[in-house]
């Protein structure tokens, strides 16, 4: 079926108190894995392409874009295309020509100002192409500069930069971090509450693949709406290669270990999407 809007997705999502997972896709086989995990969940899911993984892929959007989109399409449920984590401008621009429903605009490494201004900018472009805009207050942890940990999200500032900038969603910092290996981040689920309560618009909750399946419920609950996992379907990837690999050091063919690392991401993604629909 064709793409279905994130915006859409995302308002259906709120209004049914359910969370909606976006997956990051870095390989063909993880596009094929998230609509196969959508699939045997019966459920509409988001697939996400992160300035990382077009740095990846030698700088160029187009053919993994391409290739997500002709996947995604074939699905017999929702799915919508994302365009994650971008701080430069000139690939933001590129979204529409490559059918991305939205953007996620990273400014969080500015100052607040220019934060906002640049933000500002980024929503002016986007909402003139006919794309829905996320973008990031907050240091979410995981990663180098902005992205420290043990910082949060202010209600009130939030609720300033929403009407600032004009943001569709906003991604907010409550504890979980980018890049764990581990499921032990704990949330600040009253924080969430205080911050659904001061914006407008649906809140994203990034890193969390680190968040059990327990808080992850309780963060939907307490009204995050956008979950975003990347890293929970590495791990399942490697692991299943390496399980392969270990048991024939022969093997050269890849489609050996490919099929089942692809399996195991399907069956994270099924699991990560019924946790989210409180099932």
């Amino acid at each position: 079926m064709p793409l279905t809007p994130t915006g859409r997705l995302v308002a259906d999502a709120a209004a049914a108190n359910r969370g909606l997972a976006a997956f990051n896709v870095i390989t063909v086989e993880h596009a094929e894995a998230i609509v196969a995990g959508a699939e045997r969940a019966g459920l509409p899911v988001i697939l996400q392409i992160s300035q990382n993984a077009v740095k990846f892929h030698g700088g160029r959007l187009g053919p993994i874009a391409a290739a997500t989109a002709a996947v995604a399409e074939l699905s017999t449920v929702d799915c919508a295309l994302h365009l994650d984590h971008v701080e430069d401008l000139a690939l933001l621009r590129q979204a529409p020509a490559h059918r991305f429903g939205s953007v996620m605009y990273d400014g969080s490494t500015l100052p607040y100002a220019e934060n906002v201004a640049a933000t500002r900018d980024a929503a002016a472009y986007c909402h003139e192409h006919g794309l829905w805009l996320e973008s990031e207050l907050g240091e979410v942890g995981g990663k180098d500069g902005a992205h420290a940990p043990g910082v949060r999200t202010d209600p009130g500032e939030a609720r300033e930069f929403v009407a600032a900038t004009g943001v569709d969603a906003l991604a907010v910092a409550v504890g979980s971090s980018h890049a764990m290996t581990s499921r032990s981040a704990s949330l600040d689920h009253a924080l969430i509450e205080r911050i659904a309560a001061a914006v407008p618009v649906p809140l994203v909750l990034h890193g969390s693949s680190g968040v059990p399946d327990d808080e992850l419920a309780a963060a939907v609950r307490a009204g995050m709406v956008k979950i975003n996992i990347g890293t929970a379907l590495n791990i399942a990837f490697t692991g299943a290669v390496r399980t392969v690999l270990a048991g024939d050091d022969k093997l050269v063919d890849p489609r050996k270990y490919l099929v089942p690392a692809r399996d195991a991401m399907a069956d994270a993604v099924a699991h990560f999407l019924t946790v989210l629909a409180g099932r």
